[in-house]
């Protein structure tokens, strides 16, 4: 906790023990981070490069889009963030991950600051050193401008941390307070969906707490905050054709995952995949055996985590200032429960949870919650006032935040040193490819997906590129224009890896031109450049 300490008649904070660490770990996980992003690790992708190229547009004026290029349900906050830094420095991969990394570093601070008020500060410090780590998975989560995930956490907990404020009677200007709960909601709700239980639960806290107040100017106040931050999705909503709305292309979307598997396989892939590579217990590729104890203790916890939220509730004042710490952490437990129980519904938890689990990534927000009952039960057995049970139970406890511990830090190690060459030699290789053509062309060309936007975002837009599918049939363009001016040249390129199903059918195609046809090997990468257009969708 910050004092204020008088120094040659000047007010200066001082930090105490347990907030100085804090910061500590806090300034060593940015500065990892910051590391990463200048190098572009983790990885970038086409998905990226669409924020990035929307961040160009909204920089210059030329767009102002309300959701991701080709879609009606990823707001573009991230892209209006970073558009600033792009148009006065250029599309670069660090420049536009730099917001990202200022959300990370708010994140940190209000997690800190909610721990505090519902824990112990030594108990904060720790939830800190463990955020501070990173593996892939994490950090990818965190760095990536892939919509949603990085502004969203720490609304949420901002949103918290004013209904601690506004029960205790320590928030002044309550009306801005009320406004400003109802923006968060309203921007997280355009931002991403994903966040809809934490908002649930958010919510439901600041009504307990001041439901009384919600019936006048309070009450109004949080509407129209809501309203503003929600109103770009509510515009783009009235004026889109039928079943182009958000509701409608969501839903469409969430259909498309195929037949249900059991419970037990969504469950599985929920808890033993999902859960620990969301909190940075294993490496991208998945995880070990050995690793996954974690998600088969996940529901335990939540469980002693509402149970102590209760307790805790039960032996509170009378005053709702007293009661409310108890109330917001019932809420992250119920959270993280509402956010899991939602991810196992889906056929892909079971199906692809690798690649999914990044959709529990909002579950660190309940970790202060999740980890409280351990962190309790050590403390009592080292006080040594508890039983032999309770004795033994907190030297369980303290073995497994000792192993939690270990076991981030350990695939957190083994990322920063041995897991970024392969980051660093794909984002070189794009480098070249992008240099190459910008030089010496073609300016117009057809890739695939994973090329196409990335290609257009290293190069400024002086290449463009359309979307084409391994068949060399129109693939996923999601912004149109840069598809009908690659249609309009008559000598576009081509731009394929090596070896891949696009290759070998446009050498098909090409027959007794391809010996002829101009071709040059850059970054793994084979660049066609034929006389004659290969469009064979005409």
């Amino acid at each position: 906790m910050s004092h204020p300490e008088q120094h040659r008649g000047r007010w200066r904070p001082r930090l105490d023990r347990p907030a100085l660490v804090a910061l500590l770990f806090g300034v060593a996980g940015v500065v990892y981070r910051l590391i990463l992003t200048l190098f572009t690790v983790p990885v970038s992708n086409s998905d990226e490069a669409t924020f990035g190229l929307a961040a160009l547009h909204i920089g210059q004026g030329r767009e102002h889009p309300v959701f991701l290029y080709g879609q009606h349900y990823m707001g573009m906050l991230e892209s209006y963030l970073a558009a600033p830094l792009v148009a006065v420095f250029g599309p670069s991969w660090p420049v536009l991950r730099l917001p990202m990394l200022a959300l990370y570093a708010v994140f940190l601070y209000l997690i800190h600051r909610l721990t505090r008020r519902l824990g112990t500060p030594w108990f904060a410090a720790f939830v800190v050193g463990l955020l501070a780590l990173g593996p892939e998975r994490v950090v990818r989560d965190q760095l990536t401008v892939v919509g949603g995930r990085p502004e969203v956490k720490p609304a949420v907990l901002l949103m918290l941390l004013i209904t601690l404020g506004l029960a205790a009677g320590t928030v002044h200007l309550r009306r801005l307070a009320f406004g400003l709960f109802g923006l968060l909601v309203g921007l997280s709700v355009w931002s991403d969906w994903l966040i809809l239980p934490y908002l649930a639960v958010a919510g439901l806290a600041l009504l307990w707490a001041i439901r009384r107040e919600l019936f006048g100017w309070a009450g109004l106040l949080l509407v129209v905050g809501v309203v503003i931050g929600v109103a770009p999705m509510i515009v783009d909503n009235l004026r889109a054709g039928p079943g182009e709305d958000s509701l409608s292309v969501f839903r469409e979307v969430s259909s498309k995952a195929g037949p249900q598997p059991p419970w037990s396989d969504r469950i599985r892939g929920g808890l033993l995949e999902g859960v620990p590579l969301a909190h940075g217990l294993c490496p991208v590729d998945g995880c070990g055996r050995w690793q996954q104890w974690f998600g088969v203790l996940y529901p335990v916890l939540l469980l002693a985590g509402a149970a102590l939220a209760v307790l805790a509730y039960r032996h509170a004042g009378a005053s709702r200032g007293e009661r409310v710490g108890p109330v917001v952490q019932l809420a992250l437990v119920a959270g993280a429960a509402l956010t899991l129980l939602s991810y196992v519904r889906s056929p892909l938890a079971a199906t692809s949870p690798l690649d999914n689990a990044r959709y529990l990534s909002v579950l660190q927000l309940s970790l202060p919650a999740v980890l409280w009952p351990l962190w309790v039960a050590a403390l009592t057995a080292w006080r040594g006032t508890s039983s032999v049970l309770g004795r033994f139970t907190g030297a369980l406890s303290t073995a497994v935040l000792a192993a939690l511990t270990v076991t981030m830090l350990v695939i957190t190690v083994l990322f920063a040193a041995t897991g970024t060459a392969a980051s660093r030699t794909e984002e070189r290789q794009a480098r070249e490819l992008a240099a190459a053509l910008r030089a010496d062309g073609p300016h117009e060309v057809y890739g695939d997906y994973w090329t196409c936007n990335r290609l257009i975002f290293n190069t400024d837009e002086s290449v463009v590129c359309g979307v084409l599918d391994g068949d060399l049939s129109p693939g996923q363009n999601r912004y149109r224009p840069y598809w009908r001016q690659v249609g309009r040249a008559e000598r576009p390129g081509y731009v394929v890896e090596v070896g891949s199903p696009m290759d070998q059918r446009l050498r098909r195609l090409l027959a007794e031109r391809a010996d002829v046809t101009p071709v040059r090997e850059v970054g793994g990468y084979r660049v066609y450049h034929p006389d004659t257009p290969v469009r064979p969708w005409r």
